[in-house]
């Protein structure tokens, strides 16, 4: 009944074109957590828009990252690089839901990096 429901309100507001789109501020960066899964280590990573940071053998790399207009310490999307050292094609690369960080997982066999908020300073 529920998955009725929800694909009965998506068909309705795309039917009717009234998805709306909510209001987002653009932050100028994010705080990410690393976790090295082999040895248990997990570090914050704290990263302005449009620059890199080491973690183990990967890269990370923040693109933007926005939230709920006007509630920076609210949901965070960020939008993520993740390169393995020796790799040409990076490990993921996509936009990460501090909310749902299932949503959009890395997959790797080592490590998971994952959004937590937005920073505005």
């Amino acid at each position: 009944m529920r998955r009725f429901s929800l694909m009965l309100a998506l068909f309705s507001g795309i039917a009717t074109g009234a998805i709306a789109q909510e209001a987002t501020d653009t932050g100028t960066g994010a705080m990410l957590r690393g976790l090295d899964k082999l040895t248990g280590r997990a570090r914050d990573i704290e990263l302005r828009a449009g620059s890199m940071a080491q973690f183990g053998r990967i890269e990370v790399s923040l693109s933007e990252c926005r939230y709920p207009e006007g509630e920076p310490a609210s949901d965070a999307f960020a939008f993520v690089t993740v390169r393995e050292a020796g790799r040409p094609v990076p490990a993921f690369r996509g936009w990460m839901v501090a909310s749902s960080p299932a949503l959009n997982a890395m997959d790797h066999q080592r490590y998971d990096v994952w959004v937590l908020r937005c920073t505005t300073s």
